[in-house]
């Protein structure tokens, strides 16, 4: 399978990188190609410009300057994103992925009324996160990054794409033992794959 995965933290010795790494590692073993965009080590610029805002809905026009990362998404089978959740959401690095990689034309179509996926291609997603919330406080909150990909970003894929949930809660209380067992569960996930 065609995998791109996602990575968002800005420091390579992070507990993030070392899930990153988990996660390519035990994809590739499994016999997957795996595609790996590390967005702050690429420099991506998260914002959306006045620019890009003028011609976000002028389909082909609207992915100048991003080609590279539509044709990862296009290629793609399934997609795994690897980041810290930070203040109940995603990373503002990772949201602006969002806001400029999957326009119309990319990741969905807008006709007939309603919003048409086009992203077919991606029949799985996997998000690789933690929090330092302790767990009771995620359920309060109501898990905001949870609610985006299972009831938004899914629905922009293939009909019946499976999304896959692997977190650490109280990532800051954390002993080295309870991180390895966490880095254990994700290899194991992957390698299933």
């Amino acid at each position: 399978m065609q995998i791109l995965v996602i990575y968002c933290h800005p420091r390579g010795d992070s507990f993030c990188a070392a899930q990153r790494d988990v996660v390519t590692t035990s994809l590739q073993a499994a016999g997957h190609t795996v595609t790996l965009r590390d967005l702050y080590a690429e420099g991506f610029s998260p914002a959306l410009s006045a620019e890009e805002r003028g011609r976000y809905h002028d389909v082909p026009d609207n992915l100048l300057g991003i080609e590279d990362h539509v044709a990862d998404l296009r290629a793609a089978e399934a997609l795994v994103l690897v980041y810290p959740t930070w203040w109940y959401g995603l990373p503002a690095m990772l949201k602006g992925w969002l806001d400029r990689i999957w326009a119309p034309g990319v990741a969905f179509s807008l006709g007939e009324g309603a919003i048409q996926p086009a992203l077919t291609n991606i029949r799985r997603i996997a998000v690789v996160t933690s929090y330092g919330s302790p767990l009771w406080l995620l359920w309060f909150i109501g898990w905001g990054d949870y609610r985006l990909f299972s009831r938004g970003i899914r629905r922009l894929c293939a009909k019946g794409c499976r999304l896959d949930w692997l977190y650490l809660h109280a990532m800051d209380r954390r002993t080295r033992p309870e991180l390895t067992r966490h880095l254990d569960r994700v290899r194991a996930h992957f390698s299933r794959w």
